[in-house]
C-alpha cells in the first residue's frame, strides 16, 4: 500500500484528487495522512467527500476514514465499473474539482460512464466548468467520446448547478498492457498562430439590471488586441446566490486551422465578488489570458496542473506557461502511483 503525507508540497486537497483518480487507474490501494494540513481549516471538506464517494461507486472501492473533518483516509480500490453516477454536493464545493478526480478513471471504465452531478460550478479556489469543458477536455477527447452539458450554473455559497457528463473511451487496454504504448501522446510544444478568442460572461439574472455580464466581456476584450476575432458569449441564469464570472479561452494552430488531435488551448478566468466591479473582474480576466498568450506556452498555468495526470499515464510532452507548486505536487504523487519520473526543461515537461 502507497504511503503519502498530506502535508508534503503545498498540502492541499489536489494530492487526495490524483491519488484517488490513479488509485483507480492502476488498482494500487493508499493511504494518506495530514490531508490538507497546510490549509486554514485542515481535513477533508464535503467536496473532498464527494470525490471519494464518486470513487466508491466507479470502481466499488473500500475506503476507511473517509469522514468530514477527517485528516486521514485508506482507499483499497477493484474494478473500474460503465455505469451512472449521481452525486450531490449538497453545498457550493466544486464540481470542476470532483470532474477532475473522477475524469481519468472513467477512460478505464468498460463501456460508457454518465455523470449527474450537483454543487457548485463557478465557485473560489476552483477550476470553473466553463475551463474543464473548453480548455481541458478538448486534450482529452483522443481517448474517449466526451460530452459536458452545463444545464444550471451554482455560484457560492448556495451552489445548485447542475452538471451531466457522459464519457465513452476509444480503447480498452489497461496501462499494463503492451499496446497500451501507441495511444495518442501528448505533443504540445510549439503554440502556433493565434486564430480566435473566444469566452463566455456570466452573471446571476439579479445582475442583469446592472448589465454586470457584458461590462466583464468590455473590460476583458480591452486587454486582448491580437487582430484576431473575438467572439465572448453573455449568459444570465436564475441561480439560488448572487454571482458572476468570465472564462476565456484562446485557440492556435496554422493556416489549415486547429490541430484537433493536440489541440492548443489557452484559457483563463476570474470570479466576481462583492466589492470588486464587473470592470475589474473583466480586466482581470484579460491580462491572465493576454500573459499566457505573450508567454509562446501551450499550456497555460492551469492546464499544466490538470494535464499531470493524464500526461503521466499516455506520455508526450507539453510546454506550459509556469509551473507551480501545485503542479510539482501533482508531479510527486503520479510519479508515486506509476513508478515513472517526469522530466522539466525550463518549462517544458515530459513523461
Amino acid at each position: 500500500m502507497l504511503e503519502f503525507d498530506g502535508s508534503m508540497g503545498e498540502g492541499g486537497g489536489q494530492m487526495l484528487r490524483t491519488a484517488l483518480a490513479l488509485s483507480a487507474v492502476t488498482g494500487k490501494a493508499f493511504r494518506m495522512q495530514k490531508i490538507r494540513a497546510n490549509r486554514p481549516e485542515p481535513g477533508l471538506k464535503a467536496q473532498h467527500l464527494h470525490c471519494i464517494e464518486g470513487i466508491k461507486q466507479l470502481c466499488d472501492a473500500q475506503v476507511e476514514g473517509g469522514e468530514l473533518g477527517s485528516s486521514s483516509v485508506e482507499v483499497i480500490p477493484r474494478a473500474i465499473h460503465a455505469k451512472t453516477l449521481s452525486i450531490d454536493v449538497g453545498t457550493a464545493g466544486a464540481l470542476g474539482l470532483i470532474l477532475q478526480c473522477l475524469v481519468p478513471a472513467t477512460l478505464f471504465a468498460k463501456g460508457k460512464v454518465r455523470m449527474q452531478l450537483r454543487g457548485g460550478t463557478d465557485v473560489p479556489w476552483a477550476m470553473p466548468m466553463d475551463f474543464f469543458s473548453n480548455v481541458l477536455v478538448p486534450q482529452l477527447r483522443k481517448y474517449a467520446d466526451i460530452d459536458v452539458a452545463l444545464e444550471r450554473r451554482g455560484y457560492f455559497p448556495a451552489g445548485g448547478g447542475q452538471v451531466t457528463m457522459n464519457v465513452k473511451p476509444k480503447f480498452d487496454l489497461g496501462l499494463d498492457d503492451p499496446l497500451f504504448a501507441i495511444l495518442p501522446k501528448f505533443d504540445l510544444q510549439t503554440q502556433g498562430t493565434l486564430l480566435n478568442i473566444k469566452g463566455i460572461t456570466h452573471a446571476s439574472m439579479d445582475l442583469q439590471s446592472a448589465q454586470v455580464a457584458e461590462r466583464q466581456a468590455s473590460a476583458a476584450r480591452e486587454q486582448l488586441k491580437f487582430g484576431v476575432p473575438m467572439q465572448i458569449q453573455t449568459e444570465y441564469t436564475k441561480t439560488p446566490s448572487t454571482g458572476s464570472g468570465i472564462t476565456l479561452w484562446a485557440q492556435f494552430g496554422s493556416a489549415a486551422g486547429m490541430d484537433f488531435a493536440n489541440p492548443v488551448i489557452l484559457g483563463a478566468d476570474q470570479l466576481g465578488q462583492r466589492g470588486v466591479s464587473a470592470e475589474q473582474v473583466g480586466k482581470a480576466a484579460g491580462n491572465k489570458l493576454a500573459a499566457a498568450i505573450q508567454s509562446r506556452a501551450c499550456v497555460d498555468v492551469h492546464l499544466a496542473d490538470n494535464l499531470i495526470p493524464f500526461l503521466g499515464m499516455f506520455g508526450g510532452s507539453i510546454h506550459a506557461e509556469n509551473i507551480t507548486e501545485h503542479t510539482k505536487t501533482n508531479i510527486l504523487v503520479t510519479e508515486e502511483f506509476l513508478g515513472k519520473k517526469f522530466s522539466l526543461d525550463g518549462n517544458i515537461l515530459s513523461m
